[in-house]
């Protein structure tokens, strides 16, 4: 593989500001629009896995009710926006097809980390390597499993604020990235992270004058609903 780019354009639920979120569509437009690295969601909907960032489903799609607690055929029945069916964590892996990096965060527990480890080995099997995958969570006990079934896949911690022990919870985690809040870019912390041989990511930038102050911070890439505009500022 070529060298990673010194800051990363990752495609923030695909390419949220142009598609509906966590679609097959938002992700080929994020890889059409040239992100080097495409973020999505993932939670269990029974014994399914399915890309989806909210508990519940009135924001994004024309159905009602929690998703732990619909089936995953009403599920499949929704619109999720322009059409758009929600896509289960395969389908988004066939999709990509190893054409850019992937950031798969765990938004569920109970057994998503065991169900994402599952079907991340077998992606190793059928072609993927390790270096285009990044496993995140804000839930670190989840992270923590899936780090002990997946040792070779890379994680990342995310956080939303600035933690007291700054990027401490990454190392003890065995992470490879932190992936902030740009509203708590710390300097200290991103510094404390690189000290660490962490990589910085910070979430989600729109604004062109906001990406630019991220990278003039030392940050290794931005979460984007536009990833064109993180390459225009590259």
């Amino acid at each position: 593989m070529s060298k990673a780019p010194s800051f990363l354009s990752i495609g923030h639920r695909g390419a949220r500001g142009h598609e509906p979120e966590n679609t097959l569509l938002a992700i080929d437009t994020g890889i059409g629009l040239g992100a080097d690295m495409i973020e999505f969601d993932v939670q269990r909907c029974g014994e399914q896995l399915v890309v989806l960032h909210d508990p519940r489903l009135e924001r994004t799609t024309n159905g009602a009710g929690r998703v732990s607690e619909v089936s995953f055929d009403y599920l499949r029945g929704l619109d999720a926006g322009k059409g758009q069916q929600i896509p289960t964590l395969s389908e988004v892996l066939a999709l990509v097809a190893g054409r850019v990096c992937l950031n798969i965060e765990l938004k569920s527990a109970d057994g998503t980390a065991a169900a994402v480890a599952a079907v991340l080995r077998d992606a190793l099997n059928d072609g993927w390597q390790t270096e285009q995958l990044l496993v995140s969570s804000f839930h670190l006990p989840e992270l923590y499993e899936f780090k002990q079934l997946a040792p070779e896949i890379p994680i990342a911690v995310l956080v939303c604020g600035v933690p007291l022990d700054w990027a401490a919870c990454a190392t003890e985690l065995g992470a490879q990235a932190l992936n902030i809040s740009a509203e708590f870019a710390d300097p200290t912390l991103v510094r404390d992270a690189h000290a660490r041989g962490l990589k910085v990511h910070a979430y989600t930038v729109n604004h062109p004058s906001e990406i630019a102050a991220m990278r003039a911070l030392g940050l290794d890439g931005v979460f984007s609903d536009y990833p064109e505009r993180v390459l225009a500022a590259r």
